[in-house]
């Protein structure tokens, strides 16, 4: 059975005037169709207004189908009966860390989840324990969040999702508030969660770099996937993605320019490494 799956499914946003009348609708999900297998790594792209953070609000069922249907671990969101288990087994972590943070303290932060699901006291604090452990911010239980940079804010968000034992985790543009050294921060936890837990990821973002160990990439435009693939796939099609007004990694484009100058690399490079590996190859064969 799939972790996620989405059939045609479809939003519309009814836009209203200031006296509340209705002017109009947009579609913000149109028709997408998702299989998301247990334990797999998705990235879910696209710019701004293209559909993704919608979609992602659909899986932890803060969102309902307009048209369609979207089942978590089998259970239909638009059951109500479904709602708080299809909300344990999906977790989701947001864009600003501080809006998830509550506690006064990181260890009685990250229980809270637990603590509001009945969990005993005893094993609450070994969730505690081991959610803190697996995203590195043991050594910080003690600590206030407030004290925290934004990065070890996001890392200990995840863990206050991960202590309710989910099966999944949906993140909604978790580094877009981070600078580069948190961003990296995050997705490392992040893919250890996934690589060490097997939890199912679902990362939403416009960081291209951030979904390079993802098993599988979709695009999103207008609401639409508009690519699918692995992320040598996409990668690879570099005037596509410029198409859809995303960036393309450094290293990436770099690979491409120097094969429109006539060098043998292949498609979608998607590290410095690689791209150095290749050239050392080239030069070893002149």
């Amino acid at each position: 059975m799939e972790m996620i799956k989405t059939k045609d499914l479809v939003y519309e946003y009814i836009r209203r005037d200031e006296e509340g009348n209705v002017e109009g609708l947009t579609t913000a999900v149109d028709r997408v169709n998702l299989d998301v297998a247990p334990g797999e790594f998705i990235a879910i792209l696209g710019h701004n207004g293209s559909g993704k953070s919608t979609l992602a609000k659909h899986i932890n069922a803060i969102l309902y189908p307009t048209e369609g249907v979207v089942l978590v671990d089998g259970m239909d969101t638009s059951q109500e009966a479904y709602l708080w288990e299809i909300r344990q087994r999906a977790g989701m972590v947001f864009q600003n860390p501080d809006n998830q943070i509550i506690g006064q303290v990181v260890e009685e932060d990250v229980g809270f989840g637990p603590e509001n699901m009945g969990i005993p006291t005893k094993e609450i604090w070994e969730r505690v324990e081991e959610s803190l452990k697996a995203v590195g911010m043991y050594e910080y239980r003690k600590h206030s969040p407030n004290k925290l940079s934004g990065g070890q804010k996001q890392r200990v968000s995840i863990a206050g999702v991960l202590a309710m034992h989910p099966k999944c985790i949906v993140l909604d543009e978790p580094t877009a508030m981070l600078d580069p050294k948190g961003r990296k921060e995050v997705i490392r936890a992040v893919r250890a969660l996934n690589q060490v837990e097997e939890i199912t990821i679902v990362l939403i973002t416009h960081y291209m770099e951030e979904i390079v160990h993802a098993d599988r990439v979709f695009v999103m435009d207008q609401g639409r996937i508009a690519m699918a693939g692995t992320p040598r796939e996409i990668f690879s099609r570099v005037e596509r993605l410029k198409e859809l007004r995303l960036d393309v990694p450094q290293v990436t484009l770099l690979s491409h320019e120097l094969q429109k100058k006539g060098l043998a690399l292949p498609d979608g490079i998607l590290t410095q490494k690689e791209l150095a590996d290749e050239l050392d190859r080239i030069l070893a064969g002149n």
